[in-house]
């Protein structure tokens, strides 16, 4: 069975003392409909997964003040379809904290969304993603705060 590694990031900023997460807006694939989740993406040969995790944050979505949070690291697996083969996906992500609001998103994408954790939970597709903002979510209130 075919396996790729991917990373990603649970973006943030704070404002107005509230914590901001960026959702990006992902066009459907085939017969899917389109879909919010965290920016994420393939590791580039030779990358580690935190310069994959903030090369994409930067494509995907403009952000270039962007700094790795130190001791937050989830990773999620799941499977999918590719060509009529089952593929194993791992998805390492990491926080990163920006002080940019400005977004310039990519072609991949057809929407972003600063929002706060309540609403950014309830606008997530995946529980996968779920799961992991809210890990990110309790990582800050006990860690950061």
């Amino acid at each position: 069975m075919p396996i790729e590694k991917s990373a990603g990031a649970v973006v943030f900023r704070v404002g107005d003392d509230k914590t901001y997460y960026l959702l990006l807006h992902y066009p459907g694939m085939r017969h899917s409909k389109s879909y919010w989740d965290l920016p994420k993406g393939h590791l580039e040969k030779g990358e580690t997964e935190e310069e994959t995790a903030k090369r994409e944050v930067k494509e995907e979505t403009g952000l270039s003040d962007i700094k790795i949070v130190p001791g937050f690291k989830e990773v999620i697996k799941y499977f999918f379809k590719w060509k009529e083969k089952n593929v194993l996906k791992f998805v390492t992500f990491f926080l990163i904290k920006t002080k940019e609001k400005e977004v310039k998103i990519s072609k991949e994408h057809i929407d972003f969304a600063w929002l706060q954790f309540k609403e950014a939970l309830d606008r997530l597709a995946f529980k996968n993603a779920k799961e992991t903002l809210k890990k990110a979510e309790n990582f800050l209130e006990k860690y950061v705060a």
